[in-house]
């Protein structure tokens, strides 16, 4: 069975997560981790004035993500970067390329969790992860949220992302900030949680 981690990451944040999340699918026997980018959008141009692609070099070589790759995918884990509390626009143009696959049914009955960065503590990152579970119940999909079992989302000694509605990291004002261990702990926690409900459902 396939967990297919389809991410944007801007300057490598949800990078890291999506990695934290493939090794805790990893950690469920029978369950393969799958790590796909959504298309790029921007110029070359853009993405050069932004950043965005020196920072974008270190994942480069991820493949692209095709609908084939939904398709054929038991779980799906999304992650973007946070726009004005919304998803960003390059995982939005993704997701509205996938209406033959809302025609076929074809993610009908499959979990998939979400997990974003935000420059700020309170960035939005809870509706942006809300505006990708509005897609997935349109598809029919199972929505996975970070349980209170989780409980490093209740830490107070630190400022962390992570909340019941998915695993998040914040990236500082200049992304200068990295995921800290406790964020990266919380998206392994729901990469394993995402895998073991895909070995459950599948009987």
């Amino acid at each position: 069975m396939r967990v297919l981690i389809l991410f944007y990451s801007a300057f490598g944040h949800v990078y890291q997560m999506a990695k934290a999340l493939a090794e805790g699918v990893s950690e469920v026997e029978g369950i393969e981790a799958v790590v796909r980018r959504v298309p790029e959008t921007l110029s070359d141009e853009v993405l050069a004035k932004t950043g965005y692609a020196e920072a974008q070099q270190a994942f480069a070589k991820v493949p692209e993500a095709t609908l084939d790759d939904l398709r054929a995918a038991d779980a799906v884990a999304f992650g973007t970067p946070t726009r004005f509390g919304n998803m960003i626009g390059q995982m939005r143009q993704f997701l509205d390329s996938t209406g033959s696959l809302w025609a076929e049914a074809a993610l009908v009955g499959k979990p998939g969790a979400v997990f974003t960065s935000s420059n700020t503590q309170h960035g939005g990152q809870e509706s942006t992860i809300l505006s990708v579970h509005t897609t997935m119940l349109h598809h029919g999909m199972l929505v996975v949220g970070l349980p209170y079992t989780f409980q490093g989302q209740m830490r107070v000694d630190e400022v962390t992302g992570c909340s019941p509605y998915g695993a998040s990291t914040i990236a500082g004002p200049t992304g200068e900030r990295q995921p800290s261990a406790n964020e990266l702990d919380g998206a392994r926690f729901l990469g394993k949680r995402l895998a073991e409900i895909t070995r459950k459902l599948s009987g």
